[in-house]
């Protein structure tokens, strides 16, 4: 949440220096490196956090193939970097995906010894180990941004922030990798399917940049991203932590035969008090909020908010449910699922951009991500045994309560085009309906008896956070 939060007020920053154009040209250009990248990928870091006692052969091959996989992307970024250009039309793309792919050739140094962060449940190590780059990258892209004005701040800033984590993973970390590739066979079969699963998510959740850079160009690229970036913003800040925490716990469950189905719907239950009335509350002051922190030039992204939001507050189910896919080794269904949600995706893009544009774009991704999210959630109740009554047992307080702000929102006017005042519409908003939700949610925990659940757990670590020793 700090890294990310810090790329938001970068983000807010930047919209105020740069042209749409700036940031439709790097997200076209990092949508094609990546999608590289994904295709050389061999992902080794889970099945070290996975194994039960991993030996220093195990660190050195994976610390070996990193570094090989970061040379041979390097190599094809630079031999499809014209190619690409020409393919988007776009000759300013060609130097800058170069500069891009020796990002990936950084990243390939980077000390593998981190992974113990993950094993050993050193969360408050992988916070520094991911803030302090990211602050000094910032203001690295700041300060390129008002000297330059010019789309290689973006450029700048991506590149430092990977030398800086490579420098902090060997500040943080006593171990030294050495070359070796002698425990590759032990490695590779469970990292070849995660390389798998990795190439089709990001095959999928890029084809929309692409094709939207494809047929209309590098401008509305840039509003998509800004738009798609801050719908996003529950599930990058809250679930994608959440999950990485949720790996490591589900491997140790696994190893010890914790009941996994009621970890994975307490983990449901605590996240969703969160992610359902951020996402539906981000939808409704959608208008206001865009123009407040990025202009009136970037309205043309409010609707993407709206849906995006709207849908991602169901991307708990399906982020989640993967996590506890993989550590058991189903990884052939979890490359079914995203297959079929990409398939379903790229149809209705192909079918929509070129007769609604930007609109056409954001319903598409709206509805393969409620498609891709509900099928997680039918495959995991199924595989793990869960009813779905024991789910709404725990979700039903939350749902209650997001309606409650809702209706309220909507009963206020908050849905409507930015007024003369954005900041007090944003802050009122905000104080409202967390307000409502709030105050609904603990009425109903209160009327059926303060139950074992999400609000108990969510109380007491809010006790502990601010040092409070009264019993709940």
């Amino acid at each position: 949440m700090a890294t990310r939060l810090l790329g938001l007020v970068s983000t807010v920053a930047l919209v105020r220096l740069l042209a749409p154009e700036d940031f439709g040209l790097i997200a076209l250009a990092t949508s094609f490196t990546l999608v590289i990248e994904a295709m050389a990928l061999i992902d080794v870091e889970d099945a070290v956090t996975r194994a039960r006692a991993p030996s220093r052969a195990v660190y050195d091959t994976a610390f070996t193939l990193g570094l090989l996989r970061g040379l041979a992307v390097g190599g094809m970024i630079a031999a499809l970097a014209i190619p690409a250009a020409r393919f988007f039309a776009e000759p300013r793309l060609t130097p800058v995906i170069f500069a891009l792919g020796l990002g990936f050739l950084i990243d390939g140094l980077t000390n593998v010894g981190i992974v113990d962060f993950r094993r050993d449940f050193a969360f408050h190590r992988e916070v520094q180990l991911w803030l302090a780059p990211r602050l000094l990258s910032i203001l690295l892209t700041l300060s390129c941004a008002v000297l330059w004005r010019s789309y290689w701040a973006l450029v700048v800033g991506i590149l430092s922030q990977r030398a800086l984590r490579v420098a902090f993973s060997y500040r943080m970390h006593p171990f030294r990798p050495r070359l070796g590739l002698a425990a590759w066979r032990g490695l590779l079969g469970y990292s070849l399917w995660v390389s798998a699963i990795n190439v089709a998510s990001l095959l999928r959740d890029r084809v929309d940049n692409i094709l939207l850079g494809r047929l209309l160009g590098t401008a509305p690229v840039g509003i998509f991203a800004i738009g798609t970036e801050i719908a996003a913003l529950p599930t990058t800040e809250l679930v994608e932590p959440a999950c990485r925490a949720a790996f490591s716990g589900f491997s140790a469950a696994r190893h010890t035969g914790v009941d996994t189905g009621q970890t994975w719907l307490a983990i449901i239950a605590g996240m969703t008090l969160l992610t359902f009335p951020a996402g539906i509350g981000l939808a409704l002051i959608a208008g206001p909020l865009v123009q407040l922190a990025f202009g009136a030039r970037w309205l043309a992204a409010v609707p993407l908010v709206q849906l995006l939001g709207i849908a991602g507050c169901l991307t708990v189910f399906g982020t989640i449910g993967s996590v506890l896919l993989r550590v058991h080794g189903k990884m052939r269904l979890v490359l079914a699922i995203i297959l079929a949600g990409a398939a379903f995706r790229v149809s209705l893009l192909l079918v929509l951009i070129p007769r609604f544009g930007l609109l056409g774009a954001g319903f598409a991704v709206a509805c393969g991500l409620v498609f891709d999210h509900l099928l997680y959630l039918a495959i995991t109740l199924r595989g793990f045994a869960i009813p779905p009554a024991a789910l709404l047992g725990r979700l039903w307080r939350s749902i209650l309560a997001t309606a409650a702000m809702t209706a309220v929102l909507l009963w206020c006017g908050f849905t409507g085009p930015a007024g003369a005042s954005p900041t007090l519409a944003v802050l009122s908003g905000v104080a409202i309906g967390a307000a409502v939700y709030i105050a609904t949610l603990l009425a109903l925990w209160t009327l059926v008896g303060r139950p074992d659940g999400a609000e108990r757990h969510a109380l007491v670590a809010l006790r502990r956070l601010l040092s409070l020793k009264d019993s709940i």
